[in-house]
């Protein structure tokens, strides 16, 4: 039986058999990734540009776009290369650090949504309060602190999936290395080596789940006590698009591992694992910018701006 030392590559899901529908995924993909880079290239400039946008909600807002382009361009280049190569392979050492960088970018996202509740939750609840609690340095050091925590699941997470002896072959069930995957290659025995810090990262995505939660139950309660329509309109518009965002994040990302094993099928796999790695980065921009007049305005002035030096 063969085990991880004497694999050197690993085989990957092909999205299609046959040259047609391996070059229409490539389209696709390609069109994804484009749509994904242009969004949130467009909001981290306007962003960045912008003075007048240099407040909390933003500077978090700058970090989540960060969060999505790190993250569909770890999975989409690999995924589009193979379907335009009509190849399978990945090395074991790409693998590995797809599987990083893609729990990397992934739970800082997920932080970063969690601190950006926090934001809205200051904002609405406790108004006086904001600029106290939501300094220049604090939220320097919130952000430094979802980056962090992320680096160190994912490093956690990545160095206890791949010291695990892998005797049931070398093919995934998926087009990107993810640990469900991997840890179906591995001896059953043993599974309890990496139980303790899968244990740790559900613990913290629950505790930011629960918060959030409790956050938003605090939040509509605070909106539906302003006297005014006007004012319920605008607090809620405020939270629409970040709610909207998390929703998509969480609820794809649930199904995708928790999905029971009498509904699962390579095909629903294949299909949820899209929809939490690929399609968040590329809405992700459309939610918050169609919800919000300020960016909205301020990409508009970057794009016009770009088009009359040109």
């Amino acid at each position: 039986m063969s085990n991880s030392s004497s694999i050197s590559h690993i085989l990957l899901l092909a999205l299609a058999d046959t040259r047609q529908l391996q070059l229409l995924h490539f389209c696709l993909l390609l069109g994804i990734s484009l749509a994904a880079l242009l969004g949130n290239g467009l909001i981290i400039s306007a962003i960045a540009c912008g003075q007048h946008l240099h407040t909390p909600m933003f500077f978090f807002l700058l970090n989540l776009a960060l969060s999505d382009l790190g993250s569909i361009c770890t999975t989409v280049p690999k995924a589009m290369h193979n379907s335009l190569w009509d190849t399978r392979n990945i090395s074991y050492t790409a693998c590995a650090a797809q599987l990083f960088f893609l729990l990397f970018f992934m739970g800082a996202e997920y932080y970063l949504l969690t601190i950006m509740c926090y934001d809205r939750y200051v904002s609405i609840c406790k108004p006086l309060h904001y600029g106290t609690l939501l300094g220049s340095k604090a939220c320097a050091h919130m952000a430094e602190a979802a980056w962090a925590s992320a680096f160190l699941t994912a490093l956690l997470l990545t160095v206890n999936t791949f010291s695990l002896p892998l005797c049931h072959g070398n093919a995934l069930g998926q087009f990107f290395c993810e640990i469900p995957q991997i840890l179906k290659l591995s001896c059953s025995k043993s599974y309890l080596r990496d139980f303790g810090p899968i244990a740790v990262s559900a613990c913290l995505s629950l505790c930011c789940f629960a918060f959030i939660v409790f956050s938003y139950v605090q939040i509509f309660r605070a909106v539906m006590k302003i006297p005014s329509e006007q004012g319920q309109h605008k607090a809620f518009s405020t939270c629409l698009p970040h709610l909207a965002v998390v929703s998509l994040f969480i609820s794809t990302a649930v199904f995708a591992y928790l999905n029971p094993p009498s509904i699962s099928s390579p095909s629903l796999d294949l299909a949820l694992s899209i929809l939490y790695s690929v399609v968040p980065p590329a809405l992700n921009p459309l939610i918050y910018s169609l919800r919000n007049q300020e960016l909205k305005a301020a990409v508009w002035r970057l794009m016009t701006g770009w088009f009359q030096k040109q």
